[in-house]
């Protein structure tokens, strides 16, 4: 492959690293032709970029990027598939639904909500990780509930006091 050929790919992927916020590593290799027909089917509905790369390409564009990933090198070995996303729980949730019919995809790293995890043992959290959008709603929700607490003691309390001065006033 030529320099220039070489440098086209890796310009490619790069642009690709910067378009998505998370990706996943993993290894599909030995899925079968309708295996990895349904695999991608799946990414496709969840809007996540199935890509088989070579390692030393996406090293080199990871670099490029200034993505903060050196703790994913090591893992960057054998056959390796990137799963591009936005929300970062998807690609997870994903695998660990295909992990409970097959081995593969094989989770190896990812990088989600700005910080790198390795390691099969990694799976379950990057699962059940809340978006940041998702995050921003549990704050609202907390910071709701005690101001609709206080509403509903008031109109109760508007209720009650109507009904005192009511019930004084039939008395006379």
């Amino acid at each position: 492959m030529k320099r220039e050929d070489k440098n086209a790919l890796i310009e490619s992927l790069q642009s690709t690293i910067e378009e998505y916020s998370h990706f996943y590593l993993a290894d599909i290799s030995g899925l079968d032709a309708q295996q990895t027909y349904e695999l991608r089917k799946k990414c496709f509905e969840k809007d996540i970029e199935l890509i088989v790369v070579k390692n030393t390409f996406f090293r080199k564009a990871l670099e490029r990027a200034g993505r903060d990933c050196e703790e994913l090198y090591p893992v960057l070995t054998q056959n390796t598939s990137v799963m591009f996303c936005n929300v970062a729980n998807v690609p997870g949730k994903l695998i660990k639904e295909l992990n409970k019919k097959s081995e593969k995809p094989l989770f190896k790293g990812a990088y989600a909500e700005e910080s790198v995890y390795v390691g099969a043992n990694q799976l379950d959290a990057l699962a059940t990780l809340k978006s940041r959008e998702e995050l921003i709603g549990d704050v609202i929700m907390l910071l709701q509930s005690p101001m609709k607490t206080v509403l509903g003691q008031l109109e109760s309390g508007k209720h009650l006091l109507g009904g005192l001065v009511k019930t004084l006033s039939e008395r006379d």
